[in-house]
Formats: C-alpha cells, structure tokens, sequence
C-alpha cells in the first residue's frame, strides 16, 4: 500500500474514533478519494504569516493528510500565492479551502446523502468528489463564484475520475436549472438562510449549513416543509469561510481602530476566553446576545457595525461607542446560567423567506437573526 493510502486510512481511523464518521458510505469515501490531488499546493500557518506547501514539499503528504484545513486563496484572489512563492510567506485573509475532514465528516453524516444534492462551495472539489463517490456524479450539483476556483476544481475532479456537475454562480441564489435538490449542504457560511434555497429543497428535503456570526457559530440541520426550514443547531462547533456576498466587510476596519480608541476603562468579571472562545458552553449563547458583532483576537475585541467596541484586557475592560458591549455579555453571561447553561444542541432554528430565529427548548425565548 502507498503511503497517501496509508495515511488515508490514518485519518479515517482518527476520525471513527473521534465518533464523527460512522456511517460506512462516507468511511469508505474518505478512504478511497485521494485528498491529496485536490490540494498540490496549499498554505499553512506559520508566525510569519501563510506559508506555500508544493506538492514537491518533502512532507505535502503528511500536511494534506493531517485533520486540518488546507487553505488554498487568500483574499480572493490567486495573487498572494505568486507572492508567497517569492517571499516565503505573506499576509492575507482565507477566501476558499478544503475544510478540516473532522467538520467534513459531521457534515456529511447529517446530510443523510439521498437523492441529488447542491453543494454551495466547491472548493478545491474534495467534497464534491466524496458526494459523488457516495451518490454518483450526476446527482452532484456543486457551484462556485470564483471562476479560477471552479476550473482547477473540475480539473482536479476529472484527475480522480469524477464529473459531478459543476458551475459557476453565486451560491445564495442556489442553481435552479437542476432543482429541485434532495438536500443542499452549505460548504461555506451563510448570515442567513438564503430564501433561493428554501425553494429548491423538496418537500421534506434537509438543509445543512453553518452561519457566518463571529460569536456562537453553529452547524444546523434543517427539514423543509412547505417553505420553511425548521431543525436542530448540532452539538459539534463548526467554522466556515463565509459565502462572500456575506462577510462582514466591515470588520476589519472596525477591529483596527479598536486596538488603540480611548473608551471607559472598569474591571469586569467575565474573562475573555468565557465569551469569545469557541470552546466555552456560553460562547453560543453570546452570539444570540450581541448579534452582529465581529471579534478580533490578541487582544480579545468586540466591534459592532453602529461602532460601539469593547476591548479586554485582563480584568479591566474598555468600552466605546453608542452601547456599552462587553456590558451587554455580563449581562447575558448572568441570564445564561440563570436558563441553566444551555449548551448549543438545546436550541432550534427556523427559517422562512421572511423571518429566521434561532429558540431555546423549553421556553418561549427567540433570537430573530
């Protein structure tokens, strides 16, 4: 057996373990798509910035193997890759991947494959190729925006011997040429539902997709019926580039600022880590308190688009803008573990063409979005 066969089954094995592959289809289609044809060349984090990894690279094997997720652009465009060759390293904000295998493997499970399928994202064709392996090309519809993206896709697809249909559009108006779709799984993150989606899923079809918010974002499953989507956020965290037609254009401007604006300084009993760290059972919940918010790390800094901003630092805290929001999440800080500590899978998700809100099992609280 080769050595990238080998490492295939590594990772399945890894990911059987961790419980999120279960399901014998998509075990075998991890174990029988080759990764590493989608992903010749890739960056990977490094101090100094994104690093270029070649298929040439003595260990691009073992890093496209690794449960990571292989970043393949950087702020849209395939300029800064020239440039990392040159440099060695560059700055620059990920626009398309092939995402972490682990969130792959949950999302496919909960996909519940049947039927024909849309695919919002494609990405390096990974997934696409795992889809069509599972259902086979023709009931894989898979579309991009980015027309240089869909091109090595289709090519490295042909490569591994799949032809899943592949277009490029934007993804929030869906592809209604070939619905109705038995599912549709969002490969990048959305702020909302897009409405173009809940009229291409059959009746009693699923969507699953994960949301764009900085705070508390979560990986839903939802079953169409009669134009609304209604279902469960899933208890695995899950964080994807957003479709871009839903990024927060806004933030990093507003995080800049925030390093150094003068505001209120006063001690606060909330660490950083409580309300900003994916793995903290309140971070969900901070989502549904400060919708919109965009976070910045390093330190830990909360931006709003009307240009409040708060700004930790140890157990003090700095505050400006319009509203106080770091004191918006001790508040809701206080109101979560009065509710019990709800962790994320205690809440649902409903969406129409008109309204969307997540809600909390057991009570008549909403979160509209």
């Amino acid at each position: 057996m080769d050595l990238a066969a080998n490492l295939r089954d590594e990772l399945v094995d890894s990911l059987a373990t961790a419980g999120v592959l279960g399901d014998g289809r998509w075990a075998s289609a991890f174990r029988e798509v080759p990764r590493h044809l989608f992903v010749p060349e890739f960056f990977v984090a490094t101090p100094a910035g994104w690093a270029p990894v070649t298929s040439d690279h003595p260990d691009h094997l073992a890093l496209a193997y690794r449960n990571q997720v292989c970043v393949t652009q950087l702020n849209g465009s395939d300029a800064a890759w020239g440039r990392a060759l040159a440099e060695g390293a560059v700055e620059g904000v990920p626009t398309s991947s092939s995402s972490m295998p682990t969130i792959m493997a949950i999302m496919l499970e909960a996909l519940d494959a049947d039927g024909t399928v849309l695919e919002i994202g494609t990405g390096t064709g990974y997934n696409a190729a795992l889809l069509a392996h599972v259902l086979g090309d023709e009931a894989v519809t898979s579309i991009d925006v980015d027309q240089g993206v869909h091109a090595r896709a289709v090519a490295r697809l042909a490569e591994a011997g799949r032809r899943p249909f592949c277009v490029v559009g934007d993804g929030e108006q869906g592809y209604p040429p070939r619905a109705p779709y038995s599912r549709i799984l969002g490969t990048c993150a959305v702020s909302r539902i897009p409405p173009a989606w809940l009229g291409q899923v059959v009746d009693g079809g699923l969507i699953v997709t994960t949301f764009t918010r900085a705070l508390g974002a979560g990986l839903v499953r939802l079953e169409v019926r009669d134009g609304v989507a209604a279902g469960r956020v899933l208890p695995e965290d899950g964080r994807f580039m957003p479709l871009r037609a839903h990024r927060q254009v806004w933030a990093d401007d507003a995080l800049h600022r925030a390093l150094h604006a003068e505001g209120t300084g006063r001690a606060t009993p909330l660490g950083a880590r409580t309300a900003v760290d994916p793995a903290s059972g309140f971070e969900f919940f901070a989502g549904l308190a400060l919708p919109e918010v965009a976070v910045g790390l390093d330190p830990v800094r909360l931006v709003h688009p009307d240009g409040s901003w708060a700004r930790h630092r140890g157990a003090v805290v700095d505050e400006g803008g319009p509203r106080e929001l770091w004191r918006e999440a001790e508040a809701a800080h206080r109101e979560w573990r009065a509710l019990g500590r709800p962790r994320r899978h205690r809440f649902t998700f409903t969406a129409t063409a008109d309204e969307q809100h997540f809600a909390l099992d057991g009570t008549d609280l909403t979160w509209p979005l």
